[in-house]
């Protein structure tokens, strides 16, 4: 029998690189809230780093100036833990800033004038290469550190860990209904394997997941939970969908090959991404910090 079920995922692999990857969370937020951060900016700084390879495979060819890009999302978090909003804020500004300069006076190697069309080949090219280091320090860097905007409260860790518990309930549940009953597919262009039917999974068990998250991980009113945890739903398959789109532009099937069953960190940290921001704003209006 093939490990590959009809979903298309390597099950035992992916099972196994899932519970890792949860370990490891769940280690760096009990030793420290720090150790969590600094897990946080080095996920950040990996899938920076995929998604600078993956912008190569552009026609043209993006090339990001590589050592802001992948300092940044370091950068970025341990300001987002100092200084809150204000210092993601900042911060991701002043990285991007870096990148231009970086960027204009240590020029690629192939920046030639083109004969035909004089200065046409340099600036565009400059241009593009900037555009994409702003993409990865805005979708990796600053999404990435609302994650420690979660954990930075007195109760961060139950934060933390309700958004993680939240997603995985929103993959399981999607996985398990897609696979079970999926006839009628979401977006068929651009993501194959992901139906109506797996979304509507995703949602249930997310929000059954965010009933058991107010009543025994964060103290807040009930009703939350189901906002939390349908809210937190769409926005991992807002995501998924993004990183799908994304990759498909760039013509790559996953971001790397770093994590058997899962691609790359990026392909692992699509949902979080996006949902990270959304769960740190509900829960910052509707469970106020002890």
């Amino acid at each position: 029998m093939s490990a590959t079920p009809s979903a298309g995922r390597n099950l035992p692999a992916a099972i196994t690189v899932a519970l890792a990857l949860a370990t490891l969370i769940i280690v760096s937020l009990v030793i420290r809230r720090e150790g969590f951060v600094l897990l946080a900016g080095a996920a950040g700084a990996v899938a920076a780093w995929e998604l600078m390879q993956a912008l190569r495979h552009r026609p043209g060819g993006i090339r990001v100036p590589w050592v802001p890009t992948v300092v940044g999302p370091m950068v970025i978090a341990w300001s987002t833990w100092f200084a809150g909003g204000s210092g993601l804020a900042v911060s991701a500004v002043a990285m991007v800033a870096l990148q231009v300069v970086w960027r204009a006076y240590r020029p690629q190697r192939d920046d030639r004038e083109d004969p035909y069309h004089p200065a046409s080949a340099g600036v565009p090219r400059a241009i593009a290469d900037v555009t994409g280091a702003a993409l990865v320090t805005g979708y990796v860097g600053a999404l990435a550190a609302c994650a420690v905007l979660l954990v930075s409260p007195a109760d961060g860790v139950q934060r933390v860990v309700a958004l993680v518990l939240l997603v995985a309930c929103s993959d399981v549940g999607g996985y398990a209904a897609g696979v079970r009953f999926g006839r009628h597919p979401m977006a068929p262009h651009l993501s194959p394997k992901k139906s109506w039917e797996g979304f509507a999974g995703s949602v249930c068990a997310a929000a059954l997941g965010g009933l058991a998250v107010m009543a025994w991980v964060l103290p807040g009113p009930l009703w939350v939970g189901p906002l939390l945890g349908v809210t937190v739903a769409l926005a991992a398959t807002v995501g998924d969908f993004a990183e799908s789109s994304l990759k498909r532009d760039l013509g790559v099937k996953d971001m790397s090959n770093l994590l058997p069953g899962h691609g790359g960190i990026m392909d692992r940290l699509d949902s979080l991404l996006v949902a990270a921001p959304v769960a740190w704003a509900i829960l910052a209006v509707a469970v106020p910090t002890p």
